[in-house]
């Protein structure tokens, strides 16, 4: 580690996949990154868990490798990663089995006895969202009903980034965006919730203490710097879940601009500067890392997910086409799209693959082609495929703007932003102007962002995005025609699923 005046910042995100870190300096100048792979452990259908000490691992091989990399002081460390995850660790400090993920479905029953002992609506009311079996809480109730023998050891509940910061540091800490994702924090209070505790028989000691994102929490301890090449006693602020911190990373952070991902899921992403939980339960309500603000966030399952699953089983020779030419297979495939008049010639696709979060909020629901005839080809269905995706997204905004909280422009991210068909049918079906965000390391980035309020360089977090991240400046605006045909076709497209639904 170099030992220049220049100062630098880590983020680090413990992601699902693997761990990635970035090392950047005041300005936002990328120094160093590194990255390690880990495994996903899937015991049984629809459970998904990993090993902590895996992520242990990980984040000692790449954080030596900024080490080694980085001539600039390091000032401060930002974390973030997946959130939900449940790390179950007993007095000792050692985990008791591994940990259980946000994409685990295991905690149904979980969640009907919280909603039943916490009432649905006062659920809504304290922690902003119901009770979904990626959050945190179910996992607890599940360990409880499932495990009796490792519940009884346990003493402290974690979630996947703040088990970095424990190994790191031996400090017990968590911030109020990640926190936010368990079901057990007051959103008004942004502090654990001393209803939803007491009715679900969780003691507060098994929970860390709440800090704001950019606050100093914990610093490197003699053991973290010998396992990481780290130097002693770097500060490490309390971070940010990765909603929040890719958010802070895109410079999301006031109600005028919304961030709108189109990968595998899709995710409408708004700040809001008062906690607006949706009573329907359609939308997120969590946290902001910014200090006192909140966001409100819609997620569609399968959004680009929806064209990867079709190039996948319906374009094997675009495929070879695509790999001749050099070019990239779904932007080829929207391409084609292009060809065939907006609307599709009134077909419709209803992007229910894997389920859907907003606004149906059901495991169960199923995707489909509606309206097929006999002159529709594979270049119909394609573009049907971009335009349901459009207006699945829109079903997150309107909600979105249901709760006060009304964007007037849209930075686009993910995949699906670089197609500029797609981008144009998004900017006209949620009517909006966009521009696409170049990806900045993603979560890891935002994290520094917080660690330089941290550490002092800058004041807030919005001084930080000002002097770190490079904010598109051209928006592409909506084209008035597109807007015109896509209006009806939407209010058409929110009958369709209910219909089915009933139907089936």
């Amino acid at each position: 580690m170099g030992s220049s005046t220049r100062k630098c910042f880590i983020g680090l995100d413990i992601g699902t996949s693997s761990a990635k870190a970035v090392a950047v300096d005041e300005r936002g100048h990328v120094l160093a990154r590194a990255s390690a792979d880990y495994p996903l452990l899937t015991p049984q259908p629809g459970w998904t868990e990993q090993r902590p000490e895996d992520w242990w691992a990980a984040a000692c091989t790449v954080l030596a490798e900024l080490a080694d990399e980085t001539e600039a002081a390091i000032s401060a460390i930002g974390l973030t990663g997946q959130m939900h995850g449940a790390v179950f660790l007993d007095a000792a400090g050692e985990v008791i089995r591994p940990a259980i993920l946000w994409n685990d479905q295991r905690t149904s029953a979980a969640c009907d006895q919280i909603e039943a002992a916490v009432g649905r609506t006062r659920l809504r009311e304290i922690a902003g969202n119901p009770a979904l079996t990626g959050f945190q809480a179910p996992k607890i109730i599940w360990l409880r009903d499932n495990e009796p023998q490792n519940y009884a050891r346990l003493a402290h509940v974690l979630l996947p980034k703040d088990y970095i910061r424990y190994r790191l540091s031996n400090m017990l800490a968590t911030d109020a965006s990640d926190a936010a994702g368990t079901l057990l924090l007051d959103l008004a209070k942004r502090d654990w919730s001393d209803e939803i505790l007491a009715a679900l028989d969780i003691p507060r000691a098994w929970l860390p203490d709440v800090h704001e994102g950019p606050a100093i929490c914990a610093r490197v301890s003699a053991d973290g710097a010998a396992a990481t090449g780290l130097g002693e006693a770097i500060p490490i602020v309390a971070g940010a879940g990765d909603n929040a911190a890719a958010a802070v990373g895109g410079g999301i952070i006031d109600d005028h601009t919304a961030l709108v991902s189109v990968g595998t899921s899709g995710v409408v992403f708004a700040h809001s500067d008062t906690a607006t939980p949706d009573a329907s339960g359609e939308l997120h309500c969590f946290c902001h890392a910014v200090p006192g603000a909140y966001h409100l966030m819609g997620v569609s399952l399968a959004s680009g997910g929806s064209l990867a699953w079709f190039a996948q089983k319906f374009a094997q020779a675009e495929a070879g086409v695509a790999e001749r030419l050099g070019v990239n297979l779904h932007g080829l495939l929207a391409d084609e799209a292009a060809t065939v008049a907006p609307g599709a010639d009134d077909l419709f696709f209803l992007p229910y693959l894997a389920g859907e979060r907003t606004p149906h909020m059901d495991a169960t629901a199923r995707g489909a082609w509606i309206g097929l005839t006999l002159s529709h080809d594979k270049r119909h269905m394609i573009r049907a495929i971009l335009e349901g995706v459009a207006f699945s997204l829109r079903d997150s905004l309107t909600r979105i703007e249901a709760q006060g909280v009304v964007p007037q422009r849209l930075i686009l991210g993910g995949g699906g932003a670089h197609s500029p068909v797609w981008r144009a049918i998004i900017a006209a079906v949620l009517n909006k102007p966009v521009a696409v965000q170049d990806d900045q390391e993603g979560p890891a980035y935002g994290a520094t962002l917080l660690a330089a309020v941290g550490a002092g360089v800058y004041d807030n977090v919005h001084s930080a995005v000002a002097a770190m991240v490079e904010l598109p400046t051209e928006f592409q605006q909506p084209d008035a025609d597109l807007v015109a045909t896509y209006r009806p076709r939407y209010d058409t497209f929110t009958r369709l699923y209910p219909a089915l639904r009933a139907a089936l």
